[in-house]
């Protein structure tokens, strides 16, 4: 019965998500259809490209608001598609580019690329390509000198080819796509998109260049398309300058507000529930989130001091209880990444014995990967493909994991760091329970910051807490398993304290792993104090003790002395960077005198 009751549920979720009717009834061409459920699985669509392929395929200017994880990405590029491949004349190299995808990251972007090589398998004469940061650019001068008939890329990189690229054809631009505009706004590409659009001609974007432009497309107007999970005064900002008379995709009626300056239109379903009226977009600091049903949403609260030990046994009960397993671990700095990596990677224990002599085991056992901006792009590139084949691993890693990329298989979500802004706990969240799937999150809290919770049910996001005294207790101590009583404080657990006790020893042992812990404890501190507007009465620096703080990092240290040491090795750094500097300098001059 149990397992008939599951299978029921699990039906149920997915017909939440995806649509009962089928890609080829939306108009899409029967090889795209094929492609879809081959190459990507899709055995139907979802709700989202069930209402946006249709509009998307008639040409209209389109504003997609949904859920992360509910297939946005094949919504906008099978319309496409269907476009290019649909033309009497097959479309040549020679020819430029015809659409624009616009994405935050280089992640998203390699994301995006793969997607589109799957889908256009069998339409080799469509040219997929990427520009981003970090790569080469004069590789990507070459490439784009050949053609790129669909362009995925990164906000900076494109405007640069704009401006520098003679060779780069976009005359017969017909699409320009942003997705996740939020977050693209956010990173600070807003002057760097208002260029792209003035360069591209904005909404005009058929007018575009002087060069030869297919004659089967002189009949095709431009069509921008703007996809966004949240939605705030940026977006609507950059809606109000890129699209014309848009139709609204996904967007429930607390979120709509009519606005007289604005002609509403019908759409190809005339049902006003479905919410692609037009209209003003309310800010989504003041509307519900949403978040897929499927997805259980806990907290647990924990001293300062014990987050460490605590962050630990959670993941060791996760991994141990189910084998395969991919869990994602948010922090707030890339130097906070690089410390839990080396902590993860190289802490060993002994489990059965107080004597540290005997045999010892790493305390976590399975594949850990991290992810930040400050890594090279080779690495990022590696660490990307590698957790998305990967069957069990962990993933630690900023906010740059937080947008738009599609893990497959990701059941958790830890975020170890509060992620400050409500929209970002959503998108942080929306790297799991994805298309129909189950998925769990997690948030850390400390006592002094459960105000947070009130915060987030301002926008319809309830947590329930998580039983971490029942997870403590399953771990035995010295052999045994020790029953903890329910008015036990978390902090003074015994097996908290015992694996404290173990985890400072070994940072203190280690001279490259206590540096790492002070790195990133001076960071973050520095991040905790970053936080704006409302969240600063929840995150206070005023109301931590910085002692307790520097535990979580497993130092025995005080604050001011981690600081200071801290402080120390910048000064040293810039003091050898001005000797480096003079030394140079009068390398150079006895050169000229000679």
């Amino acid at each position: 019965m149990d397992s008939k009751k599951k299978k029921e549920d699990k039906d149920n979720q997915k017909s939440e998500i995806f649509a009962s009717c089928s890609f080829s009834a939306l108009g899409l061409h029967p090889s795209l259809c094929n492609q879809l459920q081959e190459r990507l699985g899709f055995e139907g669509p979802t709700l989202v490209q069930a209402q946006a392929i249709p509009v998307i395929l008639s040409g209209r200017h389109v504003l997609v608001n949904a859920a992360t994880g509910t297939g946005k990405t094949v919504a906008y590029l099978a319309p496409i598609i269907h476009h290019l491949h649909s033309y009497p004349s097959r479309i040549d190299r020679e020819n430029g580019t015809f659409a624009l995808v616009l994405v935050p990251t280089r992640e998203l972007c390699l994301q995006v690329y793969e997607i589109l090589q799957k889908l256009l398998h069998r339409f080799h004469w469509i040219v997929p390509g990427y520009v981003m940061g970090g790569e080469n650019r004069s590789k990507e001068k070459a490439r784009l000198r050949k053609g790129i008939s669909i362009l995925v890329a990164t906000p900076g990189r494109l405007l640069d080819h704009l401006k520098n690229t003679a060779s780069f054809v976009h005359t017969n631009l017909r699409w320009i796509i942003f997705d996740e505009a939020d977050r693209i706004l956010e990173l600070g590409f807003g002057k760097e998109i208002e260029e792209i659009l003035d360069l591209l001609g904005s909404r005009q974007i058929g007018s575009v260049g002087n060069g030869n432009q297919v004659s089967s497309l002189s009949n095709f107007q431009g069509q921008n398309l703007l996809l966004s999970a949240t939605l705030n005064d940026k977006v609507n900002h950059l809606a109000k300058i890129s699209l014309e008379n848009p139709v609204m995709i996904g967007l429930d009626d607390k979120k709509i507000q009519p606005d007289q300056s604005v002609d509403h239109i019908e759409t190809a379903e005339s049902d006003e529930d479905d919410g692609l009226g037009y209209s003003k977009v309310k800010n989504s600091s003041t509307g519900d989130y949403k978040l897929p049903a499927q997805l259980v949403q806990r907290y647990v609260k924990v001293p300062c001091g014990s987050r460490l030990a605590v962050l630990l046994s959670i993941l060791k009960n996760l991994f141990e209880r189910e084998a395969s397993h991919k869990i994602v671990v948010f922090f707030s700095t890339c130097d906070a990444v690089d410390f839990h990596y080396s902590l993860l990677s190289e802490f060993c224990w002994s489990p059965n014995s107080q004597s540290e002599a005997e045999h010892t085991e790493r305390f976590l056992r399975c594949n850990t990967l991290r992810l930040h901006g400050n890594m090279k792009q080779e690495d990022r590139r590696n660490t990307f493909q590698a957790f998305k084949t990967e069957k069990s691993a962990l993933l630690l890693s900023t906010d740059i994991a937080a947008r738009g990329l599609d893990f497959p298989k990701v059941r958790c979500i830890i975020q170890y760091d509060s992620p400050g802004e409500a929209t970002e706990y959503v998108h942080r969240v929306g790297r799991t329970a994805r298309l129909g799937e189950k998925g769990d999150s997690l948030l850390f809290l400390q006592p002094v910051e459960v105000d947070y919770l009130h915060d987030l049910e301002k926008h319809g996001v309830s947590l329930t807490e998580y039983p971490i005294l029942k997870v403590l207790g399953s771990f035995p101590l010295y052999g045994q398993v020790y029953r903890a009583r329910k008015f036990v404080s978390l902090d003074l657990h015994p097996w908290v304290l015992y694996l404290q006790r173990a985890l400072e020893s070994f940072i203190l042992s280690e001279p490259r792993m206590n540096k790492l812990a002070q790195t990133a404890f001076c960071s973050w501190v520095r991040a905790y104090t970053a936080h704006r507007g409302d969240l600063k009465r929840i995150f206070m620096v005023k109301k931590l003790h910085l002692g307790h703080v520097s535990r979580s990092f497993g130092l025995k240290q005080q604050p001011s002395l981690v600081g200071q040491s801290f402080q120390n090795q910048s000064k040293k750094r810039k003091r050898e960077g001005k000797q480096k500097g003079l030394s140079k300098q009068r390398k150079f001059t006895r050169k000229t005198r000679t």
